[in-house]
């Protein structure tokens, strides 16, 4: 199987120098392709060219890109002094300092000052991290569409499976005495017996001829045959199906419908409403096919 969901996500972790982050993509389904990106700042020259990966890959679905620095775990830290404030401190206190009313400030006492330390801020160079940056998230993309493949193979089964039991309602509404010609004329004679005390000859035929094609539901059957081999078809097929696979469910409903309203029996109107059901089935995991 070869189809894909557009349901998915990716977690990947990258790293160059001093420099360590982590992309995450989200994926979920969509009429066309929409792509979201939440990046740092000074990366905004490389969204279009990440855009472009995107595109390459996937035709459909709602995409959120995350893009989150870390700091590795072997990257010392630095820390330097703010010096402004330590002098704007001592100078404060200096005048009641000199006239006793409180300590001098010591440098212990000035390490405790809340903003006196400072972690020195890590420089990203934006130059430096484009092609890492690029290569790891090549990697994430091709994490989330093994994972949207995954999904989309649960996916392949579950309409595999709907179409299995259709084919099954189809041959059992074939077999079903009903749609005998002993059967259809017998009860047609019953309807003309019943109305050929009121109504005219010609009449009488016109009515004949309708209740004979209402009686006949072997083209829905041939008809949904048909799409049960169409949608066999795109289960197999590659690239995109799922608006494929919309439509054909809509084809499909029409057909169960036609099938349900010319029911002539308990049987056939259960089997019709099961594939009903069915197709209901269908066309909810087709919303999810890219």
């Amino acid at each position: 199987m070869t189809m894909s969901s557009m349901t998915g996500f990716s977690r990947v972790e990258g790293s160059a120098v001093a420099d360590a982050w982590v992309w995450e993509v989200r994926s979920v389904n969509g009429r066309g392709l929409d792509v979201r990106f939440k990046l740092p700042g000074f990366l905004a020259p490389f969204e279009d060219g990440f855009r472009k990966q995107v595109k390459s890959n996937f035709n459909r679905g709602n995409l959120s890109v995350n893009l989150q620095f870390e700091k590795k775990p072997d990257e010392e830290t630095g820390v330097i002094v703010n010096t402004d404030l330590a002098r704007d401190i001592i100078q404060q206190f200096k005048g009641l300092a000199d006239e006793g009313l409180v300590a001098k400030p010591t440098v212990c006492g000035l390490l405790g000052v809340r903003g006196i330390l400072q972690t020195k801020p890590v420089e990203l160079s934006a130059d430096n991290l484009h092609e890492p940056l690029t290569d790891s998230f090549k990697n994430a993309l091709q994490a989330l569409k093994l994972a949207r493949n995954n999904e989309g193979e649960g996916i392949a089964v579950n309409l595999g499976n709907a179409l299995d039991r259709i084919e099954y309602l189809l041959e059992l509404c074939s077999d079903n005495p009903a749609l005998q010609l002993n059967t259809i004329k017998q009860r047609l004679l019953q309807q003309v017996q019943v109305l050929s005390e009121t109504v005219p000859a010609e009449r009488l035929a016109q009515e004949a001829a309708v209740l004979a094609i209402k009686a006949d539901i072997n083209e829905e059957l041939d008809r949904l045959r048909n799409h049960v081999i169409s949608a066999r078809e795109l289960l197999k097929s590659k690239g995109s199906v799922g608006r494929k696979l919309e439509f054909l469910s809509q084809e499909f409903n029409r057909e169960v419908n036609t099938l349900c309203a010319k029911s002539s029996n308990q049987q056939l109107t259960d089997a019709g409403l099961e594939m009903k059901t069915l197709v209901e089935q269908i066309r909810e995991q087709a919303a999810n096919v890219e």
